[in-house]
């Protein structure tokens, strides 16, 4: 069925006025042969929908493909052909899915906001999307690679309580700026070529950075073993006397977390305590650079519950679990449920042994198991409690340590540059895309014909090809 032309009654002049964002509205300045254009004027943006779950009919032995927000997760390929599930023709029929052509451009806008894939072939999405169908106006890959640059743009023309959404209207609203058709051939070719030289230099960090990860893991399971420390027993005529003991029993108080409150925040120079949670806890140390400050009132009744203390060791529980620190000042500062506070007994064990220990694959093999929670990763105390740990005597211990100690001496400098690179990485490929829609990546012609022309030609046609 032919969708109503939206844009009867007008001339051309007032269609291009429409389609067009005003100057004082444009984001930013583009070439004297470009155009900023609403998008939702130069091709149809389309919604998804989620056929009812309690139907398998919907969904068993289908065969259109049907792709979620879930899918794009860890997806880094610029094309999809279909997600993890499909539905059925009956599916589609009772529910708001369309199905898209192939060279849709579709853009999640919700949960999260930003992942961006053009469809390799004739497929529909859930609710989580808006599409937009190709149009003689742009070619895929420029609108792709667009779209992959204003993600912060995107959340901020987003609303709503529990989640940001980008709804119909306001993604028919973006600006988007129009090259001629040739310049964006050479753009998008563009950023692809740097992009494939910084992705090598990318995985070439990355493979670095598994190495050391691989090391660490190969050492730890020697180190917590004993076999790291057999020469060293040999020499000091040491007898091999470990100990098998669950985390739990190498605390000298009950393993517990911080407060299930939601905090009240205030600022630092309204007299606010420090306020610690598992998002600034990083391995073996605490960060204090973006902490928060809660309120002192409610620092008296939590501080009565649990008060950290030098040598005790916190480990993120809920969100990127199996990660702790020590703690190395005197400050005073509350912690938040999603960190267990372990406090070694010192009889026992070695606090900088219980950090090794903790954030070593000795244990987080073990955390792993008993992981729960859809999303965010969740630890339970109990869990926490039961795992089992290999404990020598004192001396034997603190052997381990230097020797772990000093790899990690060796390797942090290491770490630190090569994720440094990597960050870079990530900030050029952001340059490169606010300049490649900016006009500055050396490519533009403005001798060729102004992009208007293009959008007048097609208003002019009135060029909607897919319509429902």
């Amino acid at each position: 069925m032919a969708r109503q032309n939206k844009n009867e009654n007008l001339t051309i002049e007032e269609k291009l006025e429409k389609a067009l964002v005003p100057e004082g509205e444009q984001p930013y300045e583009v070439p004297g042969n470009w155009c900023w254009v609403k998008i939702g004027e130069i091709t149809n943006v389309v919604s998804g929908g989620t056929p009812s779950t309690s139907h398998k009919e919907y969904y068993e032995n289908g065969d259109i493909a049907w792709i979620s927000p879930a899918d794009l997760s860890n997806y880094h390929d610029k094309f999809i052909s279909k997600g993890a599930k499909n539905i059925t023709k009956l599916g589609l029929e009772k529910s708001s899915a369309r199905i898209m052509p192939e060279n849709t451009v579709c853009l999640s806008t919700r949960a999260p906001i930003g992942y961006v894939v053009i469809a390799m072939n004739e497929l529909c999405t859930n609710q989580g999307f808006k599409s937009f169908l190709p149009s003689r106006a742009y070619i895929p890959d420029y609108l792709y690679w667009y779209l992959k640059g204003i993600k912060e743009r995107l959340e901020e023309k987003a609303s709503g309580t529990t989640f940001l959404e980008l709804s119909g209207t306001k993604a028919s609203q973006i600006e988007f700026p129009i090259a001629p058709l040739p310049e964006q051939h050479r753009i998008v070719k563009r950023i692809e070529s740097l992009f494939s030289q910084l992705d090598e230099a990318r995985d070439k960090a990355q493979e670095a950075l598994d190495n050391i990860q691989d090391t660490w893991s190969s050492i730890s399971y020697d180190a917590f073993s004993g076999k790291l420390t057999a020469e060293w027993r040999k020499t000091n005529n040491k007898a091999e006397t470990w100990t098998e003991y669950s985390l739990q029993d190498v605390c000298s108080m009950k393993i517990t977390d911080g407060t299930h409150q939601t905090p009240t925040y205030c600022k630092k120079e309204d007299g606010g305590i420090p306020f610690i949670s598992a998002k600034d806890v990083t391995s073996k140390k605490i960060s204090w650079d973006e902490i928060k400050y809660i309120v002192p009132e409610l620092h008296n009744e939590l501080y009565a519950r649990i008060a950290p203390q030098i040598d005790d060791i916190l480990l993120a529980k809920n969100g990127t679990t199996g990660v702790a620190a020590i703690v190395e000042t005197d400050k005073v500062f509350d912690i938040y449920v999603t960190l267990a506070v372990l406090r070694p007994n010192k009889e026992i064990i070695l606090p900088r042994y219980l950090l090794n220990i903790v954030n070593s694959p000795v244990c987080k093999d073990q955390f792993n198991e008993h992981l729960t929670g859809i999303g965010v990763p969740n630890l339970h105390l109990r869990d926490i409690k039961a795992v089992m740990i290999r404990v020598p005597e004192i001396d034997e211990q603190k052997e381990v340590v230097r020797i772990i100690d000093n790899f990690w001496n060796v390797q942090e400098s290491v770490i630190e540059a090569t994720k440094s690179v990597i960050e870079n990485i990530e900030l050029t490929k952001k340059s490169i895309l606010s300049k490649a829609f900016r006009g500055e990546l050396g490519t533009n012609d403005p001798e060729e014909e102004s992009a208007v022309e293009l959008i007048k030609s097609i208003l002019e046609a009135e060029e909607y090809p897919f319509l429902f």
